[in-house]
């Protein structure tokens, strides 16, 4: 039987990642980001907010990397989990497990966009930069093969 399980969501972060350890020493980071919806009845906008883990090499990368109100691209799974509270009350939690994350094109940033001199991004996209300094050749029309 088919199965499929992939999320894809691009939204801005609602608060700084926080990078957490589990007791094994794993690392974890768990945020949110809202995304805009379409509504057809009102004509408008709404915003859902959508919570996102990811977990090791990723969850250090989005702790490093991003920061409130920033936007992110987000690939994963959603995975659904119950845990009771502190007062016995059992809880259900819907989460997108993170195995992508990435960097989305903000039209605010120059293309020469540098990282702060405090090492923070929130200015500085590697992809931006490493396409500035690529070099170029300048090909003809008539070079093209089609």
């Amino acid at each position: 039987m088919a199965r499929l399980n992939k999320v894809h969501l691009i939204g801005y972060l609602t608060a700084d990642p926080e990078l957490k350890q589990t007791s094994a020493g794993t690392t974890v980071c768990p945020f949110s980001i809202a995304v805009n919806r379409k509504t057809v009845r009102e004509g408008g906008q709404s915003c859902d907010f959508i919570d996102c883990v990811a977990w090791r090499e990723r969850a250090e990368f989005v702790a490093k990397y991003f920061k409130k109100g920033k936007p992110i691209l987000v690939i994963g799974e959603l995975q659904s989990r119950s845990y009771t509270d502190k007062q016995g009350a059992k809880r259900y939690v819907t989460e997108v497990f993170v195995n992508e994350a990435d960097f989305v094109e903000n039209k605010g940033v120059s293309d020469n966009a540098k990282p702060a001199e405090d090492g923070s991004a929130d200015s500085y996209n590697p992809y931006v930069a490493a396409a500035t300094a690529a070099e170029f050749e300048e090909v003809s029309d008539d070079q093209l093969p089609f």
